[in-house]
């Protein structure tokens, strides 16, 4: 029986072995979802232009941030969503890495686990108050998914863990790095207002889940609102944010690039009523347009706070 049981395990071991020979790097890439990666990157530039440090000669260590951000924490969240979220993808995206067998046994909870690792690693490299950032992040990112807590069961508690992760922590993290101190005043409120009004923007990823959603009892702001609800409170959400940027970089002295937010925000709005006509088919296209306004007005917000006051 003990020949039998070896013989049975080597077997097994073999066979997870080849599955494993199989996981090819853009299998690997396909999991860790590039694409996700804009956001963070993004936020981070917009704090490391807030600093007002010279990039041309902090080079390297900007690099370090843009992978930490980006491929790394981003990278991180994405490999374990898709991992507690395998069943779900069964549903609405069958073609997923690791629904579909391409990523098989285990391999996804291991790739999000050496990514947390090299993510702590790369974070304590740039400083102390950037592995705080980054392991906030991770944390969120990982009770964003796994049970029991899992913050994605909640669309109100999930969308605010994504927009924290996605805008305030990597924007407080491109300050953080290269003055080596706490940021100011200032850029904390852009830090979290911009992740409050991204709350609105996650949410709008989530009408093309709504089915499998309510099936696996996720409680998306979509399944808990009706689809239309949800849009009009997303929508809500990001203006609201953005209005109250715009009046303090007035109160800051900033009236142009307070003005120039202002334009933004209605630039936004002129194409909601699209949006909300039909927020399940038209939630990619105003990602592609009326986000952009958003991130532009995030950057506008942070040439106005740099100490030399540059335009």
């Amino acid at each position: 029986m003990r020949k039998e049981s070896v013989l049975v395990d080597t077997l097994q071991a073999r066979v997870y072995l080849c599955a494993m020979q199989r996981i090819t790097f853009s299998t690997t890439l396909e999991l860790l979802k590039p694409v996700t990666w804009f956001a963070p990157m993004w936020a981070l530039g917009c704090g490391v232009v807030s600093s007002g440090m010279p990039v041309a000669e902090n080079w390297l260590i900007v690099v370090g941030g843009i992978l930490l951000a980006g491929p790394l924490v981003c990278g991180t969240s994405q490999a374990a969503n898709d991992w507690y979220d395998r069943h779900v993808d069964a549903i609405n995206e069958p073609n997923r890495p690791i629904p579909s067998g391409r990523m098989p046994g285990r391999s996804g909870f291991y790739v999000a686990c050496i990514w947390t690792a090299l993510s702590l690693i790369v974070a304590a490299l740039l400083g102390s108050l950037v592995l705080a950032a980054a392991a906030i992040g991770l944390v969120l990112a990982w009770i964003y998914s796994i049970p029991p807590i899992r913050l994605k069961n909640n669309g109100w508690w999930g969308n605010l863990a994504c927009a924290v992760c996605y805008e305030g922590l990597p924007w407080f993290t491109g300050v953080a790095m290269l003055t080596v101190v706490l940021p100011p005043n200032e850029v904390l409120w852009l830090a979290l207002l911009y992740s409050i009004g991204a709350h609105g923007i996650m949410t709008f990823n989530d009408f093309k889940a709504v089915e499998g959603d309510r099936k696996m009892g996720v409680r998306s702001l979509p399944v808990q609102l009706g689809v239309r609800r949800a849009a009009l409170v997303s929508c809500g959400i990001m203006v609201a944010a953005q209005v109250i940027v715009s009046v303090l970089l007035y109160r800051w002295g900033h009236p142009y690039h307070g003005g120039t937010v202002a334009l933004l925000i209605l630039v936004q709005v002129a194409l909601m009523p699209r949006l909300l006509a039909e927020p399940v088919k038209r939630a990619p296209w105003f990602n592609g347009t009326a986000t952009l306004m958003y991130v532009i007005g995030m950057l506008v917000s942070a040439f106005a706070v740099r100490p030399e006051g540059l335009v």
